[in-house]
């Protein structure tokens, strides 16, 4: 978790702010309970109202002062930990961009969107709800056994220790057994938005092969799971919790008990036992009031604990991420260079862990055109990112002449976003440097000249609401604009004509093999009847064969 926060760029400066705060806003509820406890049995024997001004001016200042230091602290812990969520977000995106991309798109979407997202929220949560208390209740705890010596040390002995087993104990049973059910409860809610996201982008698709009840059902026993989950670390939690008014009531009743002691003048009295005279009734009260206001800093250090032990997890999963980003990264960010090349591949065997069809080989010379077709599941998308370097081959080799896949080859996914931001910028996804010239003839050059014609602001029009913006044809058509505005001379491009219905299918996969890249090498892979295009074609017709036509 230490190093969580320090790859979130929090340092111990941006923390003394909110700890000094919290700790003055727990100081003056102590002060608070004993001053009032002085106040209330020093009235009792009802002297000069002047007696107490002091007394009554201090609980005003005392109760006002409680509440401004606590909202202050609210304020400084949010910021500090908004701040540094922001600024691990950032960090985890930009090593994810910079690095290898084949881990990324390796993992399961579900699963990259609770590192950025929900993990990255639990690590600013461990401080929130976490550090911060844990913090100002060890130096409540403290002052308070300080306070409580300088009336009986068997009293102060008595309340450290209830103060141990309510501030530490208890939160420790908490977190063991809130380890295993964070770690399930991650485990189900990735699950679950896995079942979900798929409902959502082949929602038409699952209705058609009546899959949609299985993903359904998949949502359903993630629930599940996650509620069992929820209930196993709330018996935890509710074990740990009792402990907190069980150190309370007997730290009172000791305290109530050494208190009696004192004003009876028994051995171990701080007053002046050889005269006879007890403790007096305003140190009586601060005696058994104070483990009251003690135990309020304590109190919330069980849930502390367990949002610091769903930090500690998340901040590993987070690193892991960034680390496994990171690995086999031979340049942070590699120069395209738009040099005509040929795409080779030789015994080619491609997969996640077993092959997904007989091995492969290529020669695509500058300026190919390659169609793969197959049914969806075959391998097609799998292959694509084999080619194009994102996963290692399981065995054979494919490289480019003259250059590295890095370099030269660029995969257009088929889900690629489209963000809700102007259609410049969408364009500029691809690269930073396409002036609006180059912009407004690749939109000509996809069959969108028209369309942005008509939106009012032309390439500054804001998409709001991304892809639902469009429809199927214009998002096919933006996301090919895109790929002619990269230089890379050997484009890859995942089901473009996916949504469309045939008759467009086909004009756009006509515009694709045709002359639209030039003299780029373009591969493209589809589901859809592809015999009116006259290209070569690549046919995957079950995971255990491949067959391939004169290329």
């Amino acid at each position: 978790m230490i190093a969580a926060l320090k790859f979130t760029g929090m340092r111990g400066r941006a923390l003394v702010a909110p700890i000094l705060l919290g700790a003055a806003g727990a100081l003056s509820a102590l002060g608070l309970a004993a001053v009032s406890a002085w106040l209330i049995t020093r009235a009792w024997q009802m002297p000069p109202v002047l007696w107490l001004s002091v007394a009554v001016t201090a609980v005003r200042a005392l109760g006002i002062s409680r509440g401004v230091f606590r909202y202050l602290e609210r304020l400084a812990t949010h910021d500090a930990a908004l701040r540094a969520m922001a600024d691990a977000r950032t960090r985890v995106y930009r090593a994810l961009s910079r690095g290898s991309a084949g881990y990324t798109v390796a993992l399961r979407q579900s699963e990259l969107m609770s590192r950025t997202a929900d993990d990255v929220d639990e690590i600013g949560n461990a401080v929130i709800r976490g550090l911060i208390p844990m913090t100002v209740g060890a130096v409540t705890s403290i002052a308070a056994v300080i306070i409580m010596a300088f009336v009986s040390i068997p009293a102060a002995v008595v309340l450290a220790v209830a103060l141990l087993i309510s501030g530490v104990l208890a939160p420790w049973i908490a977190a063991r057994g809130a380890s295993r059910k964070v770690a399930d409860a991650a485990r189900a809610r990735e699950d679950a938005a896995e079942a979900a996201s798929s409902l959502l982008w082949h929602g038409p698709e699952l209705a058609v092969a009546r899959a949609r009840q299985r993903v359904l059902n998949a949502v359903h026993d993630a629930d599940r799971r996650t509620e069992r989950a929820e209930d196993t670390g709330m018996r935890w939690q509710a074990a740990a919790q009792a402990m907190t008014p069980l150190s309370l009531a007997a730290s009172v009743v000791a305290a109530a008990i050494i208190a009696v002691q004192l004003a009876s003048g028994l051995p171990g009295s701080l007053a002046d036992v050889s005269s006879g005279v007890g403790i007096t009734p305003m140190v009586f009260g601060i005696l058994v009031l104070l483990p009251l206001s003690s135990f309020e800093s304590t109190a919330p250090l069980t849930e502390a604990s367990i949002a610091w032990e769903s930090g500690r997890q998340a901040a590993r999963r987070v690193l892991a991420l960034v680390d496994g980003a990171k690995s086999d990264v031979s340049q942070d960010d590699p120069i395209v260079d738009p040099t005509p090349v040929k795409l080779v591949a030789n015994q080619l065997a491609w997969g996640w862990s077993e092959p997904l069809g007989t091995p492969l080989n290529l020669d695509l010379a500058p300026g190919s055109r390659l169609v793969v077709v197959g049914p969806s599941g075959i391998g097609k998308s799998t292959l694509l990112m084999t080619l194009a370097g994102l996963i290692p081959p399981l065995s054979g080799t494919v490289e480019v002449s003259g250059g590295s896949l890095r370099e030269s080859v660029c995969f257009f996914a088929d889900d690629a976003h489209i963000f809700s931001t102007t259609v410049r910028e969408n364009l500029r996804v691809v690269r930073g440097d396409a002036s609006d010239e180059e912009m407004l003839v690749a939109l000509e050059k996809v069959g969108l000249s028209e369309w942005l014609g008509k939106l009012p602001a032309g390439l500054d029009e804001k998409l709001t609401g991304g892809e639902s913006a469009l429809s199927g044809g214009q998002r096919r058509r933006l996301l090919l604009a895109r790929a002619l505005l990269h230089r890379a001379p050997v484009v890859l491009l995942d089901e473009p004509t996916e949504h469309l219905d045939a008759a467009d299918a086909q004009r756009l996969m006509a515009l694709i093999c045709g002359d639209l890249f030039g003299d780029r090498t373009v591969v493209a892979v589809t589901h859809q009847d592809v015999s009116g295009v006259k290209v070569p074609v690549l046919g995957l017709h079950s995971p255990d064969a491949a067959h391939a036509l004169p290329v």
